[in-house]
Formats: structure tokens, sequence, C-alpha cells
């Protein structure tokens, strides 16, 4: 017979660990950067051992995406019925969260030096991009609208973005999010020789 795991309560001290936990996180990746991101720093900045960690989350790179994933759902954004507007929010959207305390830190850690860690957690901070591309191009398609490829969507923001904070290039900010969606659609509107 398989017993079922137990079901987590909403509230309670499993709560607790996890805001906890989560806070500490954002409070270290913001201070210290990456490199000092471990999971004993965590879990003394938290409050818990660090077995508890690593018995719910196993690994430092599981609990990076699950709290980016959690950002990343309280930060959908709703579609406004026009796709250009949609592409500038969610560029300004991504900026934001790379640039916010701790920001590349999180996505630094992802990438981690461990190669089997590292590919996994890049398949993971894709992933996060994509599904926020992907509504956005699901809304374009549900009005009719033929929009970029999801590729071509990657290349032309999602990856200036990354690039531009991981190198520190100076002035990206919400201005040039706007003018990589600009000069997407100035290129869509051009006719193809």
């Amino acid at each position: 017979m398989n017993a079922e795991p137990p079901a987590k309560r909403p509230g309670g001290r499993s709560a607790r660990v996890q805001a906890a936990v989560h806070q500490a996180v954002i409070d270290l990746a913001g201070e210290r950067g990456a490199a000092q991101l471990t999971i004993p720093a965590v879990a003394e900045r938290a409050g818990v051992n660090p077995t508890t960690i690593y018995r719910r989350w196993g690994t430092l790179q599981a609990l990076l995406a699950e709290l980016a994933d959690q950002r990343e759902a309280d930060a959908r954004i709703p579609s406004s019925g026009d796709l250009r507007t949609d592409l500038e929010a969610y560029a300004v959207r991504t900026l934001a969260d790379l640039t916010r305390p701790g920001g590349i830190a999180f996505f630094r850690a992802e990438v981690s030096s461990d190669i089997d860690e590292r590919r996994s957690g890049l398949r993971e901070c894709l992933q996060r991009a994509t599904t926020g591309l992907d509504m956005v191009l699901e809304a374009s398609r549900g009005r009719g609208e033929t929009p970029p490829s999801l590729e071509r969507l990657l290349d032309r923001i999602v990856a200036p973005l990354y690039f531009r904070v991981v190198f520190s290039v100076p002035d990206t900010d919400d201005a040039y999010a706007h003018a990589l969606v600009a000069d997407l659609f100035s290129d869509l509107s051009r006719p193809e020789r």
C-alpha cells in the first residue's frame, strides 16, 4: 500500500519556515551576492536547522527555483489586448526582476558551478522566461494575430536583458527595455526581401 504524503497546511509552522527561508534567501542574495548564498547561511539567517532546508528542498538550486516560480506567479501581467504593450510590460518586468536587490544573484546562483545543477538551473530559468512569453503569445493568437516566434522574442528581448544585467552594461533601464520591443516591431514592419 502506497502512503500519500501528508497534505501541506496553508498556515502553521511549515508556512512560517517557508516564509523565513524565502526571506533569508532574498536578504542574503541582496547583501552578499550569489557567491555567499549557501544552505547553511540561509538556515542561519532564517533561524532554522540546515537539515530542515535539505529535507524540504534538497539543493540550493531547488530552493531558488521555488522562490523564482513564486515570484513569477506573483508578477504575472494580465493581457492588455495589444501585443506590443504586453511585450513592453514583459520586458520591463523581466528587467525589474533581474535588477531588484538580489535579482541577478538568483540567476547566478541558479547557474551553479556543478555542470548537472547548471543544466537544471538553466532549464528552469528558461522555462520561467518562456512561460511568461507563452502567455503573451497565446493571448495574441487568441485575438487572431500572428505574433513573432518564441525563439525570436527570446533572442530579441530576453537575451539582451540578461546579457546587459549580467555584465552591468550602463543604461539598461526601462527605456532600453521599451527600445528592444520597438526595434523588434520596426523589423517586423519592414517588408521581407
